[in-house]
């Protein structure tokens, strides 16, 4: 399902235009987010879309996921990691797992600029663990008008991740996450010559796997000590805890590489405020249904249910 549902032909004839909008996340630093607006958006509530490892705004996953909340009656806003969707000139950094501040500042100032009521946050993959760690970083501080969480097999254990992605039967998926890394690494040097070209001329060539380039590259230029290092204090397993919102985890039994062993922890267990549904089948973010329309999809169709189930403004007039 991993493969199928990356190449299914798909078109969004329900998603109606987007307009793009610059958020500021941190000094020098802003990413890009597609919203539709609803015609009154404060009287609508607003999803918070994002993708996995270098996924975009654009990904199938994530259209198909707004199409069926803006039809919903949701704002949604397609939010582009660091970097992705061709927004590498907006930010001289890298994007990584550990980057949850920056959604949790869209969310801010969706809240306090645009006054937006309601507002939920959902993420793919390594998207899950950012909107996961984000969750469990506000706790109970959360702001008012962010209502709930949906992960869709997210990352959130990234070192058991980084290793199941090196098992021989996943080369296919570790070697096309390495090549579009290095092209984005290649990217950023054409554009920061002065602070990623001698990494990239030297340093690129011994990389063969994810672990390989978060030790060479991403702990070299986001602080972190090694690999090791990146991982501990970037997954969100060691927050879910924490987390003080209506939240719903949708992960996969055969996921090839977030192993369903780390959705044993007691922390997520055992929080209250925590949904963990796992199929047994549905890969990596794939889901795909037997069923036709919406449902063929199943867990954008998921998504936006948990999410319209948990607003107050659908159903009023508008």
């Amino acid at each position: 399902m991993t493969i199928a549902a990356a190449f299914w032909p798909r078109r969004f004839p329900r998603l109606f235009a987007s307009s793009p909008r610059l958020f500021q996340t941190e000094p020098g630093t802003r990413v890009r987010g597609e919203c539709h607006w609803q015609e009154r958006p404060r009287e609508h509530p607003t999803l918070v879309l994002l993708h996995g490892l270098e996924g975009s705004s654009e990904s199938g996953y994530i259209l198909g996921t707004a199409e069926k909340a803006c039809a919903a009656g949701f704002n949604v806003v397609r939010l582009n990691q660091r970097n992705c969707g061709g927004t590498e000139h907006l930010t001289p950094t890298l994007y990584h797992s550990g980057l949850s501040g920056d959604v949790g500042a869209v969310v801010r100032e969706l809240a306090e600029r645009d006054g937006l009521p309601e507002i939920f946050a959902a993420g793919f993959s390594m998207g899950g663990n950012l909107v996961l760690k984000m969750a469990g970083e506000f706790g109970d501080s959360a702001p008012k008008q962010l209502r709930g969480f949906v992960a869709v097999a997210p990352a959130f254990d990234l070192a058991a991740c980084a290793d199941a992605l090196a098992e021989p039967r996943n080369f296919l998926y570790e070697r096309h996450f390495v090549r579009r890394l290095k092209r984005r690494m290649r990217e950023k040097a054409r554009l920061f010559p002065e602070r990623y070209e001698a990494a990239v001329n030297g340093g690129m060539r011994a990389i063969r796997t994810v672990r390989d380039f978060d030790d060479a590259i991403t702990a070299r230029f986001c602080g972190f000590e090694g690999a090791a290092d990146y991982y501990a204090r970037s997954s969100a397993v060691q927050l879910v805890g924490a987390i003080g919102r209506p939240t719903l985890i949708l992960t996969a039994q055969d996921d090839p590489f977030v192993p369903y062993a780390t959705f044993a922890r007691t922390a997520l267990r055992e929080n209250p405020n925590i949904t963990l549904v796992a199929p047994r089948q549905g890969g990596h973010c794939g889901f795909i249904s037997r069923a036709r329309g919406a449902e063929r999809f199943w867990s954008e169709a998921r998504i936006v249910e948990f999410c319209a189930a948990r607003s107050s403004l659908l159903g009023r007039d508008a």
